[in-house]
């Protein structure tokens, strides 16, 4: 955090101007306030300050049970709660050594790449609104509206759904939901290609994009950096093909990497990255074993004493699940990685010497949900 003296020492250097960029929503997707030192329009530093939704998530859950626990974190990122369910759900499996059915295998990964497009289709539209076209927000919408009504028939709300639970899922799956999740296939395959026309190859987004942001992959590293960030500068860091969980080991999709590091990149990753997940959709919706939704359990559950971890890919990065158990009914420690946190941490590398419209831009490119960094 910026002290007094230190805001008073950068703006007395000759030509320096400290801006508060924030806590409002536009351009910082969220409540994150941004100090920004300026000489001219050229930017010398960012300091990033959280805390402005800070809810004290982990310590939350730590008076909850092992059942409960786990929907808390669809608060975090909101637009990967399925997939933050997901890794609690794994995590509490691991300690109790629950097999999950093949069933409820696969509805998992289904729910996960659902969950990753409409995300990604959200993120697609907000980052060209922030640097300028308005259009594509409204095509991206018109898609993701399809994929929540998906979540709407089988989970009963569009958002946070709270559809996973230790050993499977809450409930079965819609008896439309295979027509439906085709359907939608059908239809933005075609919709794919014209997010490229609209956007990937406009002059104007590239020259705001290429070049812009730029970090290299020892760096990328070295901040922690996860998810399409790290990818987009060549990172190898996907959950789903280093550590496969559920049924991504028996499934033939590709890792995006990308060597440019700069925005421009990072878009590309999740660009290339949508398609990825509607192969792996058409690869499962077909092939959904018979069998149970869910493995029996107990009503109440006690992990044994000690300290359990799991990891899923959520649409950001890497999402981590840490649980210490004391062999109670409720956690002793919860820790949660989340990859908002890391990402950020490289917004003042990737932003020195660059402009005021570029620090919007790189922003967009890192797609940062600001729950998910607060906890």
């Amino acid at each position: 955090m910026y002290k007094e003296t230190d805001i008073l020492k950068e703006s007395s250097v000759e030509g320096n101007l400290i801006i508060n960029i924030g806590p409002q929503h536009p351009s910082t997707h969220g409540v994150l306030h941004l100090v920004v030192t300026l000489n001219g329009e050229t930017i010398k530093k960012v300091e990033p300050h959280l805390g402005y939704i800070h809810r004290s998530i982990e310590k939350m859950c730590e008076s909850l049970s092992y059942r409960q626990f786990i929907y808390v974190t669809s608060k975090m990122d909101y637009l990967s709660s399925h997939i933050n369910n997901h890794g609690c759900a794994m995590c509490v499996e691991k300690g109790l050594q629950i097999e999950v059915p093949p069933r409820a295998q696969v509805i998992r990964v289904l729910m996960d790449e659902l969950t990753r497009l409409s995300s990604h289709q959200l993120w697609w539209g907000a980052m060209a609104m922030d640097i300028g076209a308005l259009t594509p927000f409204f095509h991206a919408f018109r898609e993701r509206e399809m994929i929540t009504s998906i979540f709407e028939e089988t989970c009963g709300t569009r958002l946070t759904m709270n559809y996973m639970v230790p050993g499977g899922v809450m409930a079965d799956v819609n008896t439309n939901f295979q027509k439906s999740v085709k359907d939608f296939i059908i239809h933005f395959k075609n919709k794919i290609n014209e997010y490229d026309e609209l956007l990937t190859g406009n002059i104007i987004f590239q020259n705001r994009t290429k070049g812009v942001g730029f970090i290299s992959k020892e760096n990328a590293i070295s901040f922690g950096c996860s998810g399409p960030t790290a990818r987009g500068s060549g990172v190898s860091c996907d959950i789903r093909k280093l550590y496969p969980y559920e049924v991504y080991n028996q499934l033939d999709f590709d890792e995006i990497l990308e060597p440019g590091g700069d925005c421009f990149a990072r878009y590309l990753v999740r660009m290339k990255e949508m398609k990825q997940s509607i192969s792996i959709i058409e690869q499962l919706i077909d092939n959904i074993p018979d069998g149970d939704f869910q493995a029996k359990t107990k009503a109440v559950l006690k992990l044994p004493k000690g300290e359990f971890y799991s990891s899923v890919e959520s649409a950001r990065g890497e999402f981590g699940v840490y649980i210490v158990s004391e062999g109670g009914t409720t956690p002793y420690r919860i820790k949660f990685r989340s990859p908002g946190f890391s990402n950020l941490s490289a917004l003042d590398f990737m932003s020195r010497e660059g402009k005021i419209g570029d620090l919007i831009a790189i922003m967009g490119s890192l797609d940062l949900v600001i729950p998910d960094i607060d906890r």
